[in-house]
């Protein structure tokens, strides 16, 4: 009989108790995915894979090694222990090392409240295969798409379970069904690609492949004769689809790992404005049937909503314990690890206060200047916010898109261009970052 999550992480806890460990605490990771691709109305790949990831992190004092294993044999997981303890005894002292206080730790949480898991049984290939299809031929029927890249579908289930010699113990299960469709569009040089895609917890959540197949199509023909567009200082509208990456920039100047190491350009912020007075970013850890929730952190601290920016001020930094404990700081609730690695800061789903118009809207009060859509590498200096980004998308005169452009840059600094945001009111509400397209004025573009 196959053990589950929770007897694997408690086996890994009383091992590590044997072998000589003062504090100990365990994750267990059970996964089961399955994934199919299609390529011209064939099933090009199809893969299934069952697995069982087991970590283990040990404390003797300050001092605390992690080891990380996938076979579930008593043996293995005595001799893990055994080799875990080992190298804790040669471990430097690290003074923020430990685990939490008995009374801070999670209690009576509501696991079904927050619809992780899709009650519903685990879809077949041929179901899968056949999303695939349907999404792969509603590109195709889009007038200039040359043909599609990719058309994939997939479904996943894990069971998580942490441990710990302080008394914790909780886990849950999630699921996700996935597709999406990549397209291409024009032939020889002038070729352009563009996708769409959806992830959702429950399958009758996900959009219709129909629709996949048909936007990714679309995107790709709306780039077709892309070109360079002016230098010069222009407003920049950031679509939805890349917008969150202004905020995942500001995330993570707050993360308490980079405020303690000193290299945040927000290091010294808390209680500034960092957005426009009227913005708030919210974190919503029990938020239903979004990949970002969770009732308790990697430490089995309680997650909580917060704000991390109330009406543009900033009020303090993302935390786990160690990060709390070098800044003087109680722990925000927010460690996330792997089975290989001890916690770290880590946010959960957040959302950006919306603003009261559309994306066309915000063309129109931008006159001239560039939508992007993608975005392709990135130079930003962690100490000055300073920002360089390669980006695509179209070019918009008197507020109508004018042409697509391409092999373009966009640059600032994020802590200028967070202050001059203008949020539309299109964010996707299921995400599990929940932001608007944002309209920043005088931005540097380098094209022709």
């Amino acid at each position: 009989m196959t053990e589950t999550a929770e007897t694997l992480a408690h086996k890994l806890l009383q091992a590590a108790q044997q072998a000589g460990a003062e504090a100990a605490d365990a994750m267990a990771v059970t996964d089961t995915s399955l994934g199919v691709d299609v390529r011209g109305g064939v099933l090009e790949q199809a893969e299934r894979s069952e697995g069982t990831d087991l970590g283990l992190r040990v404390l003797l004092g300050r001092r605390q090694a992690c080891v990380a294993t996938s076979d579930t044999r008593p043996e293995t997981i005595a001799a893990m222990a055994e080799r875990a303890v080992a190298m804790a005894r040669e471990a430097p002292e690290d003074a923020t090392a430990g685990l939490a206080a008995p009374d801070q730790l999670a209690r009576g949480w509501d696991i079904a409240a927050l619809e992780l898991c899709d009650p519903a049984s685990e879809p077949g290939p041929a179901a899968l295969e056949e999303d695939a299809r349907r999404a792969e031929a509603a590109a195709l029927a889009i007038a200039g798409v040359a043909q599609v890249q990719s058309a994939s579908a997939g479904y996943g289930r894990r069971q998580l379970h942490l441990a710990a010699s302080n008394g914790f113990s909780g886990g849950y299960s999630r699921s996700d069904r996935a597709l999406s469709c990549v397209a291409i569009a024009g032939s020889g040089t002038g070729m352009e690609r563009d996708h769409d895609g959806d992830m959702r917890i429950f399958q009758a959540d996900l959009r219709p492949p129909e629709e996949i197949g048909r936007r990714a199509g679309e995107r790709a023909v709306a780039r077709l004769s892309s070109r360079r567009p002016r230098t010069g200082a222009f407003p920049v509208l950031f679509d939805e689809r890349v917008a969150a990456s202004l905020i995942g920039h500001l995330l993570a100047a707050v993360n308490g790992t980079a405020i303690a190491r000193g290299a945040s350009w927000l290091r010294d912020a808390r209680g500034q404005a960092v957005l426009p007075p009227d913005l708030s970013l919210i974190e919503e850890p029990h938020r239903p049937r979004v990949a970002g929730s969770r009732p308790f952190d990697a430490e089995g601290l309680a997650t909580r909503r917060r704000a991390i920016v109330d009406d543009g001020v900033l009020t303090g930094w993302t935390l786990d314990l160690a990060t709390g404990r070098k800044l003087g700081l109680p722990s925000t609730g927010n460690a996330a690890r792997g089975t290989s690695a001890p916690p770290s800061p880590s946010n959960w789903n957040v959302t950006l206060t919306q603003g009261t118009q559309g994306r066309a809207a915000l063309m129109r009060d931008m006159g001239s200047g560039l939508l992007v859509t993608a975005m392709i590498g990135a130079t930003i200096n962690p100490n000055t916010g300073d920002y360089s980004r390669g980006a695509s998308g179209f070019w918009v005169e008197n507020g109508e898109i004018a042409y697509p452009v391409n092999e373009c840059t966009i640059a600032g600094n994020l802590r200028d261009m967070l202050m001059r945001l203008t949020p539309a009111n299109d964010a996707r509400p299921w995400l599990s970052r929940v932001v608007p397209s944002l309209l920043v004025e005088g931005m540097t573009i380098a094209g022709e």
